[in-house]
């Protein structure tokens, strides 16, 4: 299934899958989709992730602590995909956990549980080939993290290997909060649509209904990520669906049908 994006500003939200359990990150999915989110980014729990913040980091130790494997965030999709058919669903790990599951079994578990796109954040298209082979051969979407300091050549690659859309990263550095978008945002997704009509996401940092508004100014969604795992991280297991459900609405995101 095609990721879609039915807001003016399209919302992906980012969960550590198994934090603070798989039941708990199954609920939270389904009332974040329920409250306007497009596209559920299920976070493979990884003992050394170097790309993201604090915030996240604590999370995958929680999930990691608690026994979440890369099996658990695959079963936990297809429930998820189960409930809320039209969802868009993504797989965002690391490279280590899905070589030791084995490339092409992942691959087509990941597919038989309806995820739609994976994205893996050391994974750099220059050296995707196989992987790349792997996932056009059971219909995966791969999606691939696009930097402000990428060359031309290496946007030109990833723009031509994109499907889903593309992930631009709205400043260099770790996953976390921040208090205002860079200048750099925008011109790395002016950068990006040079090459490709794909939808662009924005992530990294985008945690209030003003960064999303600004990010619907130049790119077609916002990903939000660290401010809702630290949501989840201060809230009970049973609030936090609702808490969740909550800072999405209060995000105030436009259908696209009501933006034309």
């Amino acid at each position: 299934m095609a990721i879609k994006f039915k807001h003016k500003t399209g919302l992906v939200v980012y969960l550590t899958a198994g934090d603070p359990s798989l039941t708990a990150t199954r609920d939270i999915a389904l009332a974040a989709i329920d409250a306007g989110a497009d596209v559920i980014e299920l976070g493979v729990p990884f003992s050394d992730p170097l790309a993201d913040g604090p915030i996240i980091q604590r999370a995958s130790e929680r999930a990691l602590a608690r026994g979440t494997r890369l099996k658990d965030v695959i079963q936990l999709a297809r429930e998820i995909r189960e409930e809320r058919p039209e969802a868009g669903l993504v797989i965002f790990s690391y490279f280590n956990p899905i070589l030791r599951y084995g490339l092409s079994h992942f691959v087509d578990e990941a597919a038989s549980a309806g995820v739609d796109g994976v994205l893996i954040t050391d994974m750099i298209v220059e050296e995707a080939q196989t992987y790349l082979t792997e996932m056009k051969r059971v219909g995966l979407q791969p999606i691939f993290l696009a930097a402000p300091t990428s060359s031309d050549e290496r946007l030109e690659a990833i723009a031509e290997h994109s499907a889903g859309f593309v992930y631009a990263i709205s400043r260099t550095g770790i996953t976390g909060k921040q208090q205002s978008l860079t200048e750099d945002a925008a011109a790395l997704v002016a950068r990006i649509r040079r090459w490709t009509r794909l939808p662009v996401a924005v992530g990294f940092g985008i945690s209030t209904a003003e960064h999303v508004a600004q990010v619907g100014e130049f790119a077609d969604a916002a990903v939000i990520g660290s401010t809702i795992v630290e949501l989840i991280e201060r809230s009970t297991p049973e609030d936090s669906p609702g808490a969740v459900a909550r800072f999405i609405k209060g995000l105030q995101l436009q259908p696209a049908a009501l933006a034309r």
